[in-house]
């Protein structure tokens, strides 16, 4: 009897044929294909039906139907969507890094939706070098003798050492032998190179006497690797990099520090600690720097080296290069960007620097503006701190102003709640409470924020 109920109740389920007839799908037939949508349709139907085995329901065909569009919509949809990053992490990694400015994007679409210039030079009708006016404000912003760049960091040290120092031995701290990001392990790197990894010193103490024992007929590089995203504190002693890039010229050695974050502009002036800037370590006599262009440059992911002219022209001409240098559409975004910083524009224009010279009683105002709207006592304005992320400072926050929600819900399901909102909003949880840091919103963002706040606390 029970098999039997069991049975009926199957049979009330729409067949596949049924649903391929309604409005919405044929629409979504339309769009897609017959083939997609059948097998989407099937998947679920196949779904409805174990529920009804398991003593669920039966499903109105309205409620299958929309389903499937809710799987269509999901699998078919731009997996890269626009989100608001309420986390107060300015470069967050996982959200996209550095964002960028208006312009940039006018000018990037400019480039990308005509032909361009990218190898030609106007003047002569010739056939030129990609990235030369990158070069040259790369060389006007550090001082370098010359510039390239590639498609990041990672694959600017490995060009490095693999056109330099390809199997010969390369010189660098144990305290250096760092990982940075996702898997960017300084030791697998120069393996991959084909250069000899030679350790020096300890963990947390590296002297320059360290460096000179090491040095070989078969040395051909000294490498520095700058802390980014770490800090080492209490017993330690690093080699300065003066006295490294003094060792190489005695030595006839080249010298490459791999900066990372690569700062153009003084940390200092706004609150923070000084982090290390391309232009002082080629003002020390550096041979090459390497840094990244989606870090404190604040512009797209490329790997950006600049130094010694002889040196750039023979990674030019190396064969690796070919392999990783970039695009139109990259080079537009750096090269705009770029002259932000030569016209003194960076903290007007760029979202990075915005955010980070944003004041705290800015923050305040727009919170206190962001609650009255919303008129919902389960929300308040508390002082927080924000971080720079992208491994950048790691010790260091800047003074923030955080939405706290005191609601009865979990922290976790809220933060869920605002993940499933389209655009999909990212805070965090700080003291067992979600949070969106007002830092990293746009100002712009401020009224969608009071809508999906409402939606949200409903």
């Amino acid at each position: 009897m029970k098999e039997e109920i069991v049975n009926q109740k199957l049979r009330q389920l729409p067949s596949v044929e049924e649903l391929l007839e309604t409005p919405q799908l044929k629409k979504r037939i339309e769009e897609l294909s017959h083939l997609i949508v059948t097998s989407r349709c099937r998947e679920v139907v196949a779904k409805f039906r174990e529920n009804v085995l398991n003593g669920n329901s039966v499903p109105q065909t309205l409620e299958i139907v929309k389903k499937v569009e809710e799987t269509l919509d999901y699998e078919f949809s731009f997996a890269l969507q626009k989100v608001i990053n309420g986390t107060g992490i300015i470069m967050h990694t996982n959200l996209g890094r550095a964002p960028l400015g208006k312009e940039v994007l006018e000018q990037l679409q400019e480039v990308a939706e005509n032909y361009n210039n990218l190898e030609l030079e106007l003047e002569s009708g010739q056939r030129g070098q990609r990235g030369v006016l990158v070069e040259k404000y790369l060389k006007e912003l550090t001082g370098a003798e010359a510039g390239l760049v590639v498609n990041n960091n990672a694959g600017a040290v490995l060009l490095i050492l693999q056109a330099l120092a390809k199997g010969k031995e390369v010189i660098i701290s144990r305290g250096e032998l760092v990982q940075i990001g996702g898997g960017f392990r300084i030791p697998e790197i120069l393996s991959l190179s084909g250069a000899i990894l030679k350790e020096v010193g300890t963990t947390n103490q590296t002297f320059l006497q360290d460096y000179k024992d090491a040095i070989s007929e078969n040395t051909a590089c000294l490498l520095k690797v700058h802390h980014s995203n770490f800090k080492m504190e209490g017993f330690v002693r690093e080699t300065p990099l003066e006295e490294l890039v003094n060792l190489g010229q005695k030595q006839n050695l080249v010298t490459v520090f791999d900066l990372g974050s690569g700062a153009l502009m003084d940390t200092r002036q706004f609150g923070l600690v000084h982090e290390p800037m391309v232009q002082e370590a080629i003002s020390l006599g550096v041979d090459l720097v390497a840094f990244s262009g989606d870090k404190l440059l604040a512009g797209p992911q490329a790997g950006i080296i600049v130094g010694k002219k002889v040196l750039i022209e023979k990674l030019k001409k190396y064969p690796l290069y070919r392999a990783l240098r970039v695009d139109k559409l990259t080079l537009s975004v750096l090269e705009t960007t770029l002259l932000y910083y030569l016209k003194k524009e960076a903290t007007e224009k760029i979202p990075v620097w915005k955010m980070i010279s944003t004041s705290k009683e800015t923050l305040k105002n727009r919170g206190e503006t962001i609650i009255k709207q919303v008129k919902n006592e389960k929300i308040s304005l508390k002082e927080s701190q924000s971080f720079l992320g992208g491994g950048a400072l790691p010790q260091q926050s800047l003074p923030t102003y955080v939405l706290g929600f005191n609601s009865d819900t979990a922290p976790e399901i809220l933060a869920e709640k605002f993940r499933k909102l389209r655009p999909p909003i990212i805070g965090r949880i700080e003291d067992e409470s979600f949070v969106l840091d007002l830092r990293t919103v746009f100002p712009v963002q401020d009224d969608l924020i009071v809508e999906s706040i409402r939606k949200v606390l409903k």
